[in-house]
């Protein structure tokens, strides 16, 4: 009989290497490397492991180990996907909505929520777009310029009069394109 780790490391192995969808597929997968185990086991092991099932692109749902970039928790080093990764910015209120390259949202959100901004109430990250609730009392330019800080957004969002736009009537008053910015 194998023992635990020999069999989480199988499971690592397996859900890295290919596209597992069910728990059903990965015992199956287990099995035909020598590990006999429940499904209750097979739960108690990717919930201790962090995995996740999530959807990627083409609507498949998969499991993903943490370490995967698209995890929901995976660390992401500061600047990382940022400069790059954010398309726009657009504002209502005290709301920012930020689309961002599709699997870019969550990583980005993840940073702003560790940096603790002051001007920040809270994230809620899909995607590709990130909903930020701004505090009472801050501005957008705060708010801008506290992203600028960890590299989300690039100086020239922060500094207009710097920046060369390109004029594009699908852009509301408010809403700012990186395309051409960066």
């Amino acid at each position: 009989m194998k023992n635990k780790y020999s069999r989480l490391s199988a499971i690592r192995v397996i859900i890295a290497g290919q596209r597992i969808s069910s728990q059903d597929e990965l015992l199956k997968q287990l099995l035909a490397l020598g590990y006999e185990c429940t499904q209750a086991t097979l739960s108690r092991d990717l919930k201790e492991m962090e995995v996740t099932k999530e959807v990627v692109a083409g609507g498949e749902c998969i499991y993903l180990l943490p370490d995967s970039p698209l995890h929901p928790n995976a660390e992401i080093p500061y600047g990382v996907q940022m400069s790059g990764g954010v398309v726009s910015i657009d504002f209502s209120g005290n709301i920012a909505v930020v689309k961002t390259r599709t699997g870019y949202a969550r990583g980005i959100a993840k940073d702003i929520d560790r940096c603790g901004f002051e001007s920040v109430l809270g994230t809620v990250a899909g995607d590709d777009t990130i909903l930020l609730i701004i505090k009472e009392g801050y501005t957008k330019q705060d708010l801008l310029l506290e992203l600028e800080r960890i590299g989300v957004v690039p100086s020239v969002m922060c500094h207009p009069d710097k920046a060369k736009r390109r004029k594009d009537p699908t852009l509301e008053l408010g809403q700012t394109c990186l395309r051409d910015c960066l």
